[in-house]
């Protein structure tokens, strides 16, 4: 039995909710948005949320593992039908409003339930995996709300999804180290002579910066090809992306001006830097042209 107009608008205001709370960067992209389109970006973005707060609760990792093993559950009879809690039902609208392949929610799961034990990256092509799953997935199913009438536009956005998680993970050195987890591939450390040992100590030396310009121009790299993806895309959804390709950029760079000391403090953009980038780019999203090449 389909949800109730009512009941609709309710579970989007709480998926809004979510973001405003949550998304401390996404929020400024995402009110760029039409409101359909917003609202429903907002609905994945609370999925994606409620999968990671399992992942970082303070739970045994069995019973983490049950409890998204309970979500996926609850995705699929949401999808056939059942009534669900807000989150799921403001998703399966707009899945159905926008043709968003169920599985591409699965996939979030099965990259949140890699990090429900500590491990390790030997190489890059490890890591990526792990970065598709987690965040080029939730660009997959962006650029079906956004709207494109160019295939490419998936690929751009897979690209995205990669520069945004890699700058991710170089900003949060410290945090996963302290979870247990270690995202730089061990492949890297042991080619710049950095170890564990010196990252548990939090140790800025050559040897880590090196090792995190490294991952920078590998990032810087994703956001080069990730470019192209705004001009695939409809007019009115070309802000959003353009507004998160420049303030994770901006990220990027003050991580970078900082000497990639991310171990003293959490580095973050402020609100009035946050704004200030995104007026800039909301008003030369317009000047786009599509890309016809």
């Amino acid at each position: 039995m389909s949800a109730s107009a009512p009941t609709i608008a309710a579970a989007y205001d709480h998926c809004q909710a979510v973001t405003r709370r949550e998304a401390r960067n996404f929020y400024f992209a995402f009110v760029t948005l039409p409101k359909p389109r917003r609202r429903a970006i907002y609905a994945a973005y609370a999925f994606a949320r409620l999968a990671d707060d399992i992942a970082d609760g303070s739970a045994s990792t069995a019973a983490k593992a049950e409890q998204l093993g309970e979500l996926r559950a609850s995705l699929r009879r949401a999808f056939e039908g059942a009534p669900g809690g807000p989150v799921l039902t403001a998703l399966t609208d707009a899945a159905d409003a926008y043709s968003i392949d169920p599985l591409l929610f699965e996939q979030i799961i099965d990259g949140v339930e890699m990090d429900l034990s500590p491990r390790r990256y030997e190489t890059f092509e490890e890591l990526r995996a792990y970065c598709y799953l987690v965040a080029s997935v939730v660009g997959l199913i962006c650029v079906e709300i956004f709207g494109y009438a160019d295939p490419r536009a998936r690929e751009t956005a897979v690209d995205l999804g990669l520069a945004m998680q890699l700058t991710n993970i170089i900003r949060d050195v410290r945090e996963d180290r302290d979870a247990g987890r270690v995202y730089l591939p061990q492949e890297d450390l042991r080619r710049f002579g950095y170890t564990e040992e010196a990252m548990a100590g939090g140790e800025v030396n050559d040897a880590f910066a090196g090792l995190m310009r490294f991952q920078a121009e590998r990032a810087r790299a994703y956001f080069e090809s990730s470019k192209p993806l705004v001009s695939y895309l409809a007019p009115r959804s070309r802000a959003c992306p353009a507004v998160l390709h420049a303030l994770y950029r901006r990220l990027l760079d003050h991580i970078e001006e900082r000497g990639f000391d991310v171990f003293s403090e959490r580095v973050r953009l402020s609100s009035a830097e946050k704004l200030r980038i995104m007026a800039k780019t909301w008003a030369a999203s317009f000047l786009v042209r599509r890309n016809r090449g």
